[in-house]
């Protein structure tokens, strides 16, 4: 079988086949788990052309392993992208990618809309790294030129926001980012590549967290950063690819990679970030991540019916003061869910309990089918209390910013049977 011979193949051939067509010593069908620290060099010039950077290869799990290189080609293949890196998680991703891209007194205008955790990155972590994040609003791309100046170096969105659930109008804040020479970075999560390639609108940098939906089931924990290849990373402003790079005798990313030019981006952060700060990601997360890419498609086609169900289900309900799901016909979002999401609009609902805070966190303790975990896109249903758990390092002003109510509930809804799904609801909400 040989994969690469295949003209334009689906998306589903794709998450089963890219990256890997057997191995080529046993003829075993399955991708090898390498569980390996290190690789034999084939001499003392082979090992001083890998360490410079003159020949791929492998030197240590630290920066790359056999295992996650097939994980790493058929994230990049699902998404259109040059190249991808596999790290150690979700925020890790995020945060290499925030100082691949920026120094000492850079700036970043991102969407205020976002997961708890990278609010707080760049609300009070990144600045004590001397860069400034500026928060606009998702639902309004020309609040993020407002905020636009001469040091800021990437705009950053998530596809939905978490946990609000806006949809970001992707091509606009493309043509924002093309205008001003800045690259546009999204967090692809909630969407996965089976609904939404963001590269294809534009985007320059796509994020996963990789233990959501394209892992499936819970097991593991890693995230995946994909470069499209497409920025120019020779603009001056970007001094970390145009100035001379200590770590690497001068070396200037954005001009000394020969052929590899167009991967500065992905190079550098496997050759600086990850070589050096070590959040590497182990070769069994990169082999799980595989078998749930293998039924990603299927899985997102279950989720996002099974979650239209439940969001028309709650609207009706007389315990529910609002409920929002980018794929109703009623919500705000669904104009440019139409757009963006043909195939459905995710697997997450969020919505009011009557009662406010105390209620919501009543509801919480009386569901039996859906698990209280602080994950989303597991095979199974999950629901929390975001403002008492994965938002509460919010300060008010920040929750009202974001989207995030007392009494909201956030459900990551499974792909268990509907009925099941709908009665658990319904009792806990009768308690």
């Amino acid at each position: 079988m040989n994969f690469k011979k295949l003209e334009n193949p689906g998306f589903e051939t794709i998450a089963v086949h890219a990256g890997h067509s057997g191995d080529k010593e046993t003829g075993a069908r399955g991708v090898p788990l390498h569980r390996s620290t290190a690789y034999l060099f084939n001499s003392a010039e082979h090992a001083q052309n890998l360490f410079a950077l003159k020949e791929p290869g492998n030197i240590y799990t630290r920066m790359g392993n056999p295992t996650q290189e097939v994980l790493e080609d058929r994230m990049a293949a699902l998404e259109g992208g040059a190249a991808a890196l596999a790290v150690a998680s979700g925020t890790n991703a995020i945060f290499y990618t925030m100082i691949n891209i920026c120094s000492m007194g850079d700036e970043v205008v991102s969407s205020s809309n976002l997961y708890g955790g990278t609010y707080t990155m760049f609300d009070d972590l990144l600045p004590k790294f001397g860069i400034t994040v500026r928060f606009g609003d998702t639902n309004n791309p020309e609040s993020f030129r407002k905020l636009i100046n001469e040091k800021t170096r990437a705009l950053y969105i998530e596809t939905i926001g978490n946990p609000s659930l806006d949809v970001a109008d992707i091509e606009a804040f493309a043509k924002l980012a093309k205008e001003y020479e800045i690259p546009l970075v999204v967090d692809s999560t909630f969407t996965t590549p089976y609904l939404l390639r963001p590269i294809e609108m534009g985007a320059h940098i796509v994020i996963h967290s990789l233990t959501k939906w394209i892992g499936g089931h819970g097991t593991a924990i890693g995230g995946i950063v994909i470069d499209s290849g497409t920025f120019n990373w020779k603009n001056p402003k970007f001094k970390l690819y145009n100035e001379a790079d200590g770590g690497y005798h001068g070396l200037r990313f954005a001009h000394d990679l020969g052929n590899l030019n167009p991967l500065a981006f992905i190079l550098r952060m496997r050759t600086v970030p990850l070589r050096n700060l070590g959040g590497c990601i182990s070769p069994d997360n990169c082999w799980m991540f595989l078998q749930g890419l293998e039924t990603l498609a299927l899985r997102m086609e279950r989720h996002t019916e099974n979650a239209l169900a439940v969001a028309k289900f709650l609207k009706n309900h007389p315990a529910v003061s609002w409920v929002r799901y980018p794929g109703m016909e009623e919500d705000a979002a669904y104009k440019k869910a139409s757009k963006y999401l043909p195939r459905g609009a995710g697997g997450m609902v969020v919505f009011g309990v009557k009662g406010g805070r105390e209620a919501g966190q009543r509801f919480i303790d009386k569901l039996q089918l859906f698990s209280h975990v602080a994950n989303v896109g597991d095979a199974k249903s999950l629901a929390i209390h975001p403002a008492s758990t994965t938002h509460s390092q919010m300060t008010d002003e920040a929750l009202c910013a974001g989207g995030i109510s007392p009494e909201m509930i956030r459900l990551s809804i499974g792909i268990e049977s509907i009925e099941d799904i709908r009665n658990d609801l319904n009792q806990a909400l009768k308690s």
